[in-house]
């Protein structure tokens, strides 16, 4: 059922967005990764809105949004590694993965004994949960493996007439998803790449890989995808057309070249038909606060395929790979 949704300036809307979360309804607003779509943390019927809207998997678990650190034991059984990643990295962009306990629905987990939580730092997102004081579980207000939005645009162009109210904060700073990390005994598990990145972790334990069993929320194959086919390669123009077949059409009836747009790093993009330049300067940071608007820009340009150029995959260019290839894995 088609609802109208209500767009709200951050200074207006706070209180609004509060008793809408109370009386058990949904409400995209901003953090500082990218806008999520929240609803009361501990009542599955209201977070049950949240995969009706985003046509999201019920075996995808969502994150917890805490509105202070005295929530965390009261959500999770917390090793002293993860108390001590808490200290450093909260508020902020890490999300944990922790021994659940019994007050987190279900729903919110998946059905898996562990809970995602975090703690945001965006102002306008922590102004709405101390107003609403519960935590909020909130994954990106889009569509089911669709690009992340980076601003209350975005939002719109996905979930309008889904959900009834959109807190607008302005462009998110970090632009891709927290770094979600899974604490055991045996040191810690990045189950998604992301701000907080390999290097900063490692002075907190030995950092692993992804251990089976433990699903993550974005943990998916393929996600972050445009519906324009996407290929992660070099851009040489004339061996990017290999990568995409020729379209039929023109006025003499034969095959016409596709029309490939360029997701850039370092190349000019000469001879693309539409390019879109993650860093001018190449800087790492930059360019994942420009990701995900690069390529819905991209993605509404009415192309045949997207050549998306490989990023070094240090610090947090390991984040913007992994997102580059979960969206051309679709």
């Amino acid at each position: 059922m088609r609802v109208e949704t209500r767009v709200a300036a951050a200074g207006e809307g706070i209180h609004d967005a509060a008793a809408l979360l109370a009386a058990g309804g949904l409400v995209a607003l901003p953090t500082e990764t990218v806008y999520g779509l929240g609803a009361n943390a501990l009542d599955p019927v209201a977070c049950a809105q949240i995969f009706e809207a985003k046509a999201r998997p019920l075996s995808d678990p969502l994150i917890v949004h805490i509105p202070s650190i005295d929530w965390l034991d009261r959500l999770a059984i917390v090793p002293e590694a993860a108390r001590r990643l808490a200290e450093k990295f909260w508020p902020g962009p890490l999300t944990l993965v922790l021994p659940r306990r019994a007050i987190v629905p279900d729903l919110v987990t998946a059905g898996q004994e562990t809970v995602a939580i975090r703690m945001s730092s965006h102002p306008v997102f922590q102004a709405v949960l101390a107003a609403f004081g519960k935590p909020v579980a909130a994954p990106s207000a889009n569509r089911f493996g669709r690009i992340s939005p980076t601003c209350a645009e975005h939002v719109l162009a996905e979930l309008g007439g889904r959900i009834p109210f959109v807190l607008d904060g302005g462009p998110c700073r970090h632009g891709i998803e927290s770094t979600i990390v899974l604490v055991t005994g045996d040191g810690l598990h990045i189950l998604r790449h992301g701000p907080v990145t390999e290097e900063e972790l490692a002075a907190f334990g030995q950092v692993r890989g992804a251990v089976s069993g433990i699903s993550a929320p974005g943990g998916l194959l393929s996600h972050y995808a445009p519906r324009t086919p996407m290929r992660i390669a070099a851009p040489v123009e004339q061996e990017s057309r290999l990568l995409f077949p020729q379209q039929e059409g023109s006025r003499d009836g034969r095959p016409t070249a596709p029309a490939i747009g360029l997701l850039s790093w370092s190349s000019s993009g000469e001879g693309f038909a539409e390019v879109e330049h993650l860093s001018h300067k190449q800087d790492l940071r930059e360019a994942a606060s420009n990701l995900y608007g690069a390529m819905r820009r991209l993605d509404q340009a009415g192309l045949d395929g997207i050549v998306a150029e490989p990023v070094p995959e240090t610090g947090l260019g390991a984040a913007i790979m992994e997102r580059l290839r979960k969206a051309a894995a679709r």
